[in-house]
């Protein structure tokens, strides 16, 4: 019988890497979703545009308890990746709200859901390095106090939490996963990671003129989201539940990041890099850097795309996007302008 699986957040980064590893294993992949995202499946549903004929999409909600009970009744999962939530940090300075109902309200609606529905599931639940906030010691390791300075780390922080209570209160098989920063090609727009090698590809291909960043000083501890989801995999591979740093152990600056993006492409980042006053955080977190011994010694796992590899990758990615985008338009441009003659 091939193992059910269940993602929360298939859509987005994670996801969509996990989707592909668990297919790759011969696992039943379903994924919740949203029901805008099955509506309007061109926007929302490009990162697993290529893996829907194998795939499971069931549209619902995280913040509804009887539609989630419903799911699980159907799926019957032995695993379940909750990945779903609202991961932009600099929204959640925005919005408070938008970030903590969904965040904690959604995780504790899921994990209530499993406790009554799927009660021998394997669960895992996305922490993030974010959690650490205000650093009291360096490298963090799963022994480091937290000290949040977002509700987005708030969130996270309370969401890790009620997995640890449902563990130990219910005896489900619930494990932490606490990610340090991990991109792709696939990174949402918005964070900053893809915001620089997208800018930096349009303007090497004279389609902008400049980079607005926040603080270019901020280090953080980037790997690759490919292999970070390998971590979570073997995390519900193993004898009992448990919490896990997942990290590459070196960090680096926003300013090496645009450095070596703007470098790949014969740019110097201080011609184009702008630090925008309005774009800084109320409260920021200026260095992350994780120690993942733990994950090393009892999963076995460590990474192995180097920093500087992947920040070419997501460059020439985007390069080669939006030069085909580009090339797109002017070859409608013309077809219109044809047409009109």
């Amino acid at each position: 019988m091939k193992r059910r699986a269940l993602i929360t957040g298939i859509t987005g980064q994670d996801g969509s890497y996990l989707a592909e590893l668990l297919l790759a294993k011969g696992y039943e992949v379903h994924g919740l979703v949203r029901r805008v995202a099955v509506e309007v499946p061109e926007q929302r549903l490009w990162r697993i545009r290529r893996l829907l004929p194998e795939l499971h999409l069931h549209g619902g909600s995280l913040e509804s308890y009887a539609s989630l009970c419903k799911l699980l009744q159907d799926v019957q999962p032995h695993e379940c990746y909750h990945l779903a939530a609202q991961s932009y940090v600099s929204y959640s300075f925005d919005d408070e709200f938008s970030t903590m109902r969904p965040n904690v309200q959604g995780t504790h609606e899921l994990l209530a859901a499993l406790k009554q529905m799927s009660p021998t599931c394997r669960v895992y639940f996305a922490g993030s390095s974010e959690m650490f906030g205000k650093v009291h010691s360096s490298p963090q390791n799963e022994n480091t106090p937290f000290h949040p300075r977002s509700t987005y780390a708030i969130s996270k922080v309370t969401g890790f939490y009620l997995c640890q209570y449902y563990r130990e209160a219910y005896n489900l098989f619930v494990c932490n996963g606490i990610l340090f920063n991990h991109e792709s090609p696939r990174r949402g727009l918005e964070f900053v990671t893809r915001k620089i090698t997208a800018q930096a590809a349009k303007i090497k291909l004279g389609l902008s003129k400049e980079l607005r960043l926040g603080n270019l000083d901020a280090k953080r501890d980037w790997g690759h989201a490919r292999e970070f989801v390998e971590a979570m995999w073997l995390m519900l591979q193993q004898s009992r539940p448990d919490d896990y740093v997942i990290a590459t152990e070196e960090n680096h600056s926003v300013r090496e990041f645009c450095e070596v993006a703007f470098g790949h492409l014969g740019l110097d980042y201080r011609d184009w890099v702008k630090v925008d006053p309005a774009l800084l955080r109320p409260s920021d977190v200026e260095t992350l850097v994780g120690d993942c011994s733990k994950a090393r010694q009892a999963l076995g796992w460590r990474h192995k795309v180097s920093w500087r590899d992947l920040v070419l990758e997501m460059v020439d990615s985007d390069l080669e996007q939006i030069q085909s985008m580009s090339q797109l338009g002017k070859v409608e441009e013309s077809i219109h302008t044809a047409a009109a003659s």
